[in-house]
């Protein structure tokens, strides 16, 4: 009898060992495998970060619409809510349906709160009116378009420059100022300017 319980002891051993080192070799292999998708996710997200043909849309709770485009954003890796954009175009459609049309060629959009800051070549259309700067910051929350840096604002009568001008979208009220107050706001008429 100790003789069979010898080969019964040896055999459960033997069977013990093997099912050891086969669950261990599958779980290893199983960890390889996991470790191996979770480079492949990362290389992924970090690679694919950029983004073609970008288009938002929002609308606040008064009904004010404000549409952007860009030919390329990129999501910051430090904030994913902030994207970096290219080549950017929006228009702010206002609830009394004015239309403000904003170009630049980089921009910095919040897709939590839709603030955007313009820059380089910013361009402002609105109605009969062009402005020109190098920053803008928009908040549709705040209805506020901050336009600075270089401003030059003009119509079919006048040319303006600034070094900033703030346009409250809901009211149309805007202040005009220079940062260094003894330095003034250059105002002139074309009218008088073309005839000169």
């Amino acid at each position: 009898m100790s003789k069979r319980l010898l080969i019964n002891s040896l055999f459960i051993i033997f069977i013990i060992t093997i099912s050891y080192f086969s669950y261990y070799k599958f779980f290893k292999q199983q960890n390889k495998i996991s470790e191996i998708e979770k480079i492949n996710i990362e290389d992924t997200i970090t690679s694919t970060n950029i983004i073609q043909d970008v288009n938002y849309s929002s609308q606040d709770i008064k009904g004010n619409e404000y549409i952007l485009y860009a030919s390329e954003g990129q999501i910051d890796l430090n904030n994913s809510k902030i994207i970096f954009l290219t080549k950017v175009r929006a228009k702010i459609k206002t609830i009394d349906g004015d239309v403000i049309e904003i170009q630049s060629n980089f921009g910095r959009y919040n897709i939590d709160n839709y603030d955007t800051i313009f820059s380089k070549k910013v361009k402002i259309n609105y109605r009969d009116n062009e402005i020109r700067g190098n920053y803008v910051d928009f908040s549709l929350d705040n209805n506020s378009l901050i336009i600075s840096k270089n401003v030059v604002y003009s119509n079919q009568k006048n040319l303006l420059e600034a070094d900033v001008l703030e346009i409250d979208i809901a009211t149309k009220n805007a202040k005009i100022f220079m940062y260094e107050k003894e330095k003034k706001v250059n105002i002139r008429s074309l009218n008088n300017y073309g005839n000169n």
